[in-house]
């Protein structure tokens, strides 16, 4: 994976999905679908390409989500696609070319897909087609419709995105193509000379193109997600000479917490919590305390690996509720600061973090001010087999 990024191309109007708004701006389960298919392929560099004029949409939907790069598409897929493999090229040695229209990608078929580019040029994921299949024939009068002959199905399959390449094999492909507009990016390949393998497909990667869609995706999503909590606890000692970061901010204060990394206590028991969540283990287990490289560190990265976890996964952090027991200093002047800088590492809204402070009533280490404890439950909704 190391090796490969991910191109989404969300450049087109949308105009049969029907509304205001092109359906890659679309809200899916209460996340915009661009958003969602970015989120499928968290730990990937993502490109987006996009028509001229939606960046401010795109901005929107993305809700402080990163990506590697936005690129303004042309007239046709292909001109998109061409603009986008040409803002990979340097940044990776393969590439998934998907469709923005297509959010609710399982990691499963990313791992299938990349297999495959060990033996082979590309990869598409295919599905068989389970219908019956028969050609089209005009009715007697010409304005009517009739079935026409049956068509063999045993050997035709459907085929989805994301697709897979060497990025040196499919940019020499599009820039060799000659031919009218191509309905998908394995066709210029294979016109090519290069050999693209099939791996299995999934049902959800069905693409978003009428209104009805969205319900059967919306019915998708319900169907196959779950919500799972899990709780975290941190303990830091307070000392002098230590700047104090807590909940992501540098509070001033006359002491500051104690340990390897810069000891944001708050951020050490809402890492745990998350990967609780998924069941990884605990921060010491991804970020040892022994391992030099993590001294001094900034905790907003530990955040940011979890969150990434979860999303890899099909995962989605719905709420967070974070509990800061301290005499001193008094929370309450940085919760908004606090609240807001979550919402950034986390891709959140203010009303989906709850941060509160308590005191020991003077009693233990806390009530003695000599050190701070955090209590944090993480909400995730997530894919079944996550």
């Amino acid at each position: 994976m190391d090796r490969t990024a991910a191109l989404i191309v969300a450049a087109g109007r949308g105009v049969r999905a029907g509304g205001d708004t092109p359906k890659q701006f679309a809200m899916l389960g209460g996340v915009p679908v661009i958003a969602r298919a970015v989120d499928a392929l968290a730990g990937l560099p993502v490109f987006v390409v996009i028509a001229e004029g939606q960046q401010a949409l795109l901005a929107q939907a993305l809700n402080g989500r990163t990506v590697a790069g936005v690129v303004i598409g042309g007239a046709e897929r292909q001109d998109s696609v061409r603009a986008g493999l040409a803002a990979v090229l340097g940044h990776a040695e393969r590439v998934l070319i998907h469709d923005a229209a297509r959010p609710l990608l399982p990691w499963a078929v990313i791992e299938r897909l990349t297999a495959a580019l060990d033996s082979a040029d590309g990869a598409v994921p295919v599905l068989p087609v389970a219908d019956s299949v028969a050609r089209l024939s005009l009715g007697h009068d010409t304005n009517s419709l009739e079935l026409g002959d049956a068509v063999d199905r045993t050997d035709l399959y459907r085929v989805q995105t994301p697709q897979a390449f060497r990025l040196d094999a499919i940019m020499m492909s599009h820039l060799r193509w000659s031919g009218p507009p191509a309905t998908d990016d394995a066709q210029v390949a294979q016109a090519a000379g290069f050999r693209v393998a099939m791996v299995a497909g999934d049902p959800a990667l069905n693409k978003i193109t009428h209104a009805e869609d969205f319900a059967r995706a919306e019915a998708l999503l319900a169907r196959t997600m779950v919500s799972r909590s899990a709780m975290g606890f941190d303990v830091h000692r307070l000392e002098t000479g230590e700047a104090l970061w807590l909940g992501g901010i540098l509070i001033p204060h006359t002491h500051g917490l104690s340990g390897h990394s810069d000891a944001d206590v708050a951020l050490h028991a809402l890492t745990d919590a998350l990967l609780g969540t998924i069941g990884d283990g605990d921060i010491g287990s991804h970020f040892p305390p022994s391992d030099p490289q993590w001294r001094g560190a900034s905790s907003d990265r530990f955040v940011t690996h979890a969150r990434d976890l979860i999303v890899a996964r099909g995962g989605r952090i719905d709420h967070i509720d974070l509990t800061i027991i301290c005499e001193a200093p008094r929370i309450g002047p940085h919760r908004e600061a606090m609240r807001s800088r979550l919402g950034e590492l986390l891709r959140l809204r203010p009303s989906q973090i709850s941060i509160k402070a308590t005191t020991t009533e003077r009693l233990g280490f806390a009530g003695r001010g000599e050190g701070i404890a955090a209590q944090a439950i993480a909400t995730v909704t997530a894919g079944i087999e996550l």
